[in-house]
């Protein structure tokens, strides 16, 4: 618990900055003014305009005191151009698919793209309040429903689902230009034993089949729009989404639980009434609320795209990750609303960032060997379960033999099975996003002299939010809507 400055005496990217390391710090508000627990003050002293590896360095500024934390505004201010994107919004830098450079992030520019650093810092912020609360109560947020410590979510883009065999032969001449012959043979032979199957439908089939083993629902992102010569020849669009063999994939992936979500095609970065029309249109083929989006090639202009998709009533977008390194691009490992820094004020909207792609390395970097892409979405697993945080991971279920990655599917289940046994919580990320807004509007009414807890959470949860002490023990379950 932390009681808060005057809002009136913080611009709005200080509020921003300061809601969201109290947010994810999981140190809820105190609405009782006369409640004797820690108080969060802005620091008077200035450090200048220090940068983020100096932030770092000098643990955000922050100052701890008997009952009072402390943080400047600058570190307000740097903690929003981070997790907003401040310069990519600003960037009119773009790469030959329309998308901001990955060199115009903040991150990637200080070196370190791979650690989510304003995690950390709200992680630092805990730890200050715990430290400054000597005899005064302290209640935390649990982090995350059934008393997991952390998140994964498993996402899937189905990009392809017709015409295999030219996506097959594209693959084995990028496998040939790389020198990977072996590779190349072998999914031609996969593709040979393949003729008369359908390939596509069988490696959704596996994938739904691994995370079915492990006990995961995943989230799948689909392309909703019509397909023309040159949306196929630009990778856009490849299928129409009421085709039968679209339609089975979109059937089996409902049977099994799994979440379906909108995969943005390329044109809707230029036409945002695209947003409605291809939302609606995939809400009808599956009889469901589409509540996600994710951009097609991760195609979109920061802020801009975000706040057309709140337009069109989306809950939560994932788009913001990089397409050419996995990382975190927000600097967070978690949900967090997305903030407009061209008109500086919150969008209406979550983003769900994600840290790692299967074909990112392969790709960018040349890195073939499936073991190797497994290995850095393991790793990157394990730095978000060190804040606390959620993971988000996007395998394309087209990874296989026939089409040009015989050794992608072991690698796939091989992940599932690490990441499970680190005991997440695992969920669609419309729970994710459900639950972690609940979290996020915990307050605690009033702190009884004898130390028991009134809080409340107006936003509507399906799963039991809980308060817990520095220690992680249960405290008191917090009334929310249901």
């Amino acid at each position: 618990m932390i009681r808060l400055p005057p809002r009136e005496g913080l611009t709005g990217v200080e509020r921003y900055g300061l809601d969201l390391l109290i947010d994810l710090a999981r140190v809820p508000p105190v609405e009782d003014a006369s409640a004797d627990v820690v108080r969060l003050l802005v620091a008077e002293r200035d450090p200048g305009d220090p940068d983020l590896q100096t932030c770092i360095a000098r643990d955000w500024y922050l100052e701890r005191g008997d009952g009072v934390v402390r943080v400047p505004r600058v570190v307000l201010r740097r903690v929003t151009d981070v997790a907003a994107a401040t310069a990519e919004q600003r960037s009119a830098a773009r790469d030959r698919h329309g998308r901001v450079p990955s060199g115009e992030n903040l991150l990637v520019r200080s070196a370190c793209e791979t650690d989510p650093i304003i995690s950390r810092a709200a992680v630092r912020l805990r730890a200050a309040v715990i430290a400054s609360a000597d005899r005064r109560p302290v209640a935390l947020a649990a982090p995350w429903p059934d008393g997991r410590r952390w998140a994964a979510a498993f996402t899937h883009d189905l990009d392809v689902v017709a015409h295999w065999p030219v996506f097959t032969v594209l693959r084995v001449a990028e496998l040939s230009r790389k020198a990977e012959l072996r590779r190349a043979g072998r999914t031609l032979l996969a593709a040979l034993a393949a003729v008369g199957h359908d390939p596509v439908r069988q490696g959704v089939r596996r994938v739904l089949d691994d995370e079915g083993h492990y006990g995961v629902v995943s989230t799948w992102f689909v392309l909703c729009g019509t397909p023309t010569l040159a949306t196929m020849r630009a990778g856009d669009l490849t299928y129409r989404p009421e085709a039968p063999a679209a339609a089975a994939i979109l059937d089996e992936v409902a049977k099994r639980g799994c979440e379906i979500s909108l995969h943005g095609s390329f044109e809707t970065s230029d036409r945002p009434e695209l947003f409605a029309q291809q939302r609606h249109r995939l809400e009808r083929l599956t009889g469901r609320p589409v509540l996600g989006v994710r951009q097609h090639f991760l195609r979109m202009r920061p802020g801009a795209t975000q706040g057309r998709m709140q337009a069109a009533e989306f809950r939560y977008d994932t788009t913001w990750g990089f397409p050419d390194r996995n990382g975190f691009r927000l600097g967070v490992a978690d949900v967090i609303p997305v903030w407009d820094a061209v008109a500086e004020r919150p969008i209406g909207l979550d983003e769900v960032p994600l840290c790692w792609m299967d074909r990112t390395l392969s790709k960018y970097a040349g890195i073939e060997d499936p073991g190797a892409w497994v290995a850095e979405g393991e790793a990157l697993a394990q730095v978000c379960r060190q804040v606390e945080g959620l993971w988000v991971g996007v395998w394309h279920p087209n990874l296989t033999p026939a089409l040009g990655f015989p050794d992608a599917p072991g690698a796939f289940r091989a992940l599932l099975g690490r990441l499970v046994a680190q005991e997440p919580f695992v969920g669609p990320l419309s729970a994710l996003v459900e639950w972690r807004a609940a979290r996020r509007s915990i307050r605690v009414r009033r702190v009884t002299p004898d130390g028991r807890i009134d809080a409340h959470a107006p936003v509507r949860a399906s799963v039991r939010l809980r308060l817990e002490d520095p220690a992680g023990r249960a405290l008191e379950t917090v009334q929310a809507l249901n």
